[in-house]
């Protein structure tokens, strides 16, 4: 929040760049007639004029000149330009902007005093194609090279809210807000401002007030500013601070911070962010959030939408309630830096984020300054919320996948470049988690997917067993053998064709376009082909049927092969994805419309606090409660057929209980496992003959 101002959200028009019109269009007195009127905050695809552009695109807004008291300042701030921007007001050239998520602020003070009656704003806003999406130059992760996007969108415009805002003689400009301590006795809040004075020296007062549940604190400090900006830190604290908790294990205090700065007792300028109480830490990816331990289980979240400014607020936020709902612990923004409602819903729902620095697959040299200095601002814009816990630096540090699907020597390539030192990995990565450091309190991601080697100890783990590698039942076996790549696993996980599917034209089976649906839609046909063939099925929904039913086996499995690996070595996991951004065959358990496929279910049931499970393969059989409280007196059944067996005991608190062992015939069709306690009631699990099919295929082969 900053002080009041208006936003510059109607009266736009745009046309795109052509000839010089980008050197004409900059002056008042331009003639827009033809112009098209546009929404903003919007891209510019969306406008349908604009639908198929790739930009440049320039806009032109018209607003009344407002007289300014003296000793104040006047300030346009651009929320989000996506993703080159060049700005001219009545004429005159404010500067340039690069990156989406990062607000951009430009002062306007001179030109609200030069005397005119009404102010021409002027936007040239580029978002071009990268010309070698193996070496790209912009930071836009998955906005640019994606396979669950449609690689024809470009997401360019003035995405987010333009304001005008005004100030003091000294404006606040940046408050960023770190918990750097919550324990049950004192908290601490670490502010740091940048404060820009016109003029020095010059001596303020700044205040701070915390209010939230149980808190009431004020705090002052006096200072004198140099001419230009300035960057101050200043540490809060609080006795006996609430502490917030994700979902699974406490409630979700926040607090609301303001700062204040003052010049000569009268305000000037302030700002406020909303927080909380809490620490997280990583010890060899295992997560614990106030000093306790966490089996982390959750998903990946691509874009909601790929015109993510148009989203309804209310849509993004029922992800998050749909996240929650689904037991998962974490969501990974994956690949982009999603709204602000968004961040907002998690720190209230206790929702945790793993967020990524827009970086996916392959960069060129130019690209490590912009990268640094946006992962920075990354910091600034969400370093106060409780429920990000973990900033990641780049997402597969290889230049991506290759252009041809059946390219082996690429594939070998790629995979060559995760072992061996890289540009990507050694010089770029470096450099964004360098920047990502200056927040102590979070851990650091340098890169995700980068396996352990002869040369480096390697991070999370990229594990599609089932569908890039082996079969779905194979990822036990191999994880025994290499345990490092047990210890977090990112992704894992398999396509499926989902419920909303207008978009495949299912009447036209079986002679579907699937040229456009693979190069559009991301549907991999090489790997349905080895695990679901569309040839071996007579109708359009008997295939669907089965390709949703594949990848809820998947899902269930693995997941459940990871709880088994609880702590010894695994930290957690996050299935991909949980829901799409557009119509697509892709690995979500909710379409683009949030219907369910039954790998939601499947994920859902796999991740809840309390789970009996049968190992498939081998009969054995466990109990994993991630709750902190014990469960006297717990019976399991175990049905096969017409056999039953009974294990009983006591379930302790956080643990993972080895019960015993059943044997099963190998024509079994069905496995039920039923767990009863007088607290619990009766919680029950099941596998199918496609889960059955696939382990007895591992076992043979």
């Amino acid at each position: 929040m900053t002080d009041g101002g208006f936003e510059l959200d109607g009266g736009w028009l745009a046309c795109e760049a052509e000839g010089d019109l980008h050197q004409r269009f900059v002056e008042p007195d331009f003639d827009e007639t033809g112009w098209e009127p546009v929404t903003v905050p919007s891209h510019w695809r969306s406008t349908p004029a604009f639908a198929a552009s790739d930009g440049p695109v320039l806009y032109r807004h018209r607003f009344p000149a407002t007289p300014l008291d003296d000793g104040r300042r006047r300030f346009l701030t651009f929320d989000g330009v996506f993703y080159y921007g060049d700005v001219w007001l009545d004429g005159g050239y404010l500067g340039a902007t690069e990156g989406y998520f990062a607000p951009h602020t430009f002062e306007m003070t001179e030109a609200v005093r030069s005397g005119v009656d009404e102010h021409v704003l002027a936007v040239e806003v580029a978002c071009p194609k990268e010309g070698d999406r193996r070496a790209k130059r912009m930071v836009t992760g998955v906005f640019s090279h994606w396979d669950v996007l449609d690689p024809e969108w470009n997401p360019g415009g003035l995405w987010r809210p333009v304001r005008v805002v005004e100030s003091g003689p000294v404006r606040l400009d940046v408050l960023r807000c770190l918990c750097v301590e919550a324990t049950e006795d004192r908290g601490r809040l670490l502010l740091s401002l940048a404060v820009d004075a016109p003029a020095g020296p010059t001596p303020v007062l700044l205040r701070a007030r915390l209010d939230g549940p149980g808190v009431a604190v004020d705090a002052e400090q006096e200072q004198t500013l140099a001419a230009g900006e300035n960057h101050l830190s200043w540490t809060v604290e609080v006795d006996h601070p609430p502490r917030w908790w994700p979902w699974r294990y406490g409630p979700q205090p926040l607090v609301d911070v303001t700062v204040d700065v003052e010049v000569d007792g009268v305000r000037s300028d302030g700002r406020r962010v909303r927080t909380a109480f809490r620490e997280v830490r990583r010890d060899s990816w295992r997560f614990h959030v106030n000093g306790e331990r966490l089996f982390v289980m959750g998903s990946n979240q691509g874009p909601a939408v790929m015109a993510l400014g148009d989203a309804d607020a209310a849509d993004l936020t029922a992800d998050v309630k749909r996240a929650i709902d689904a037991n998962l612990d974490m969501v990974r923004i994956h690949g982009h830096v999603t709204r602000p409602e968004v961040y907002a819903a998690a720190d209230e729902a206790g929702l945790l984020l793993w967020q990524d620095v827009p970086l996916q697959w392959g960069y060129a040299r130019g690209a490590r300054r912009p990268a640094a200095a946006q992962s920075r601002s990354l910091v600034d814009l969400l370093g106060h919320h409780p429920s990000v816990v973990v900033w990641c630096g780049h997402n597969e540090p290889y230049p991506g996948p290759p252009s041809e699907p059946e390219d082996k020597a690429a594939k070998w390539r790629n995979r060559a470049q995760l072992l061996l030192p890289s540009w990507n990995k050694d010089v770029l990565d470096r450099s964004v988690a360098r920047a990502l450091r200056q927040d102590p309190t979070r851990p650091v991601i340098t890169h995700s997917g980068v396996p352990p080697g002869p040369l480096r100890d390697g991070t999370d783990s990229h594990l599609y067993f089932g569908w890039y590698l082996g079969e779905m039942a194979d990822m036990a076996a191999i994880l025994r053998r290499w345990p490092r790549l047990a210890r977090f696993v990112s992704e894992f996980g398999a396509q499926a064709v989902p419920e909303s599917a207008d978009f495949m034209e299912p009447g036209r089976w079986p002679d579907l376009d699937w040229d456009r649906l693979q190069e559009r839609h991301n549907l991999q046909p090489q790997h349905f082909q080895r695990f679901v063939p569309p040839d071996e099925f007579a109708t359009f929904d008997d295939w669907r049927a089965a390709t949703q039913a594949y990848q809820a086996a998947v899902i269930q499995l693995q997941a459940e092969d990871l709880r088994r690996l609880r702590y010894r070595p695994t930290g957690g996991f996050l299935q991909f994805c949980f829901a799409d951004g557009h119509p697509g065959v892709t690995w979500s358990v909710l379409d683009h419309e949030r219907r369910p496929k039954p790998g939601h279910a499947a994920l859902a049931s796999a991740c809840r606090s309390v789970l009996p499970m049968v190992d498939p393969r081998t009969g054995h059989v466990h109990v994993a409660n991630e709750l902190r409280r014990s469960f006297p007196g717990a019976e399991i059944e175990v049905r096969i057929a017409e056999a039953r067996w009974a294990f009983g005991g006591d379930l302790a608190a956080d643990s993972l209980a080895y019960v015993g062992r059943v044997a099963i015939p190998s024509e079994a069709l069905r496995i039920d496992v039923v767990l009863r306690q007088s607290d619990l009631g009766e919680v029950a699990n099941g596998y199918g003959p496609v889960l059955l099919s696939a382990t007895r295929l591992a076992s043979s082969g």
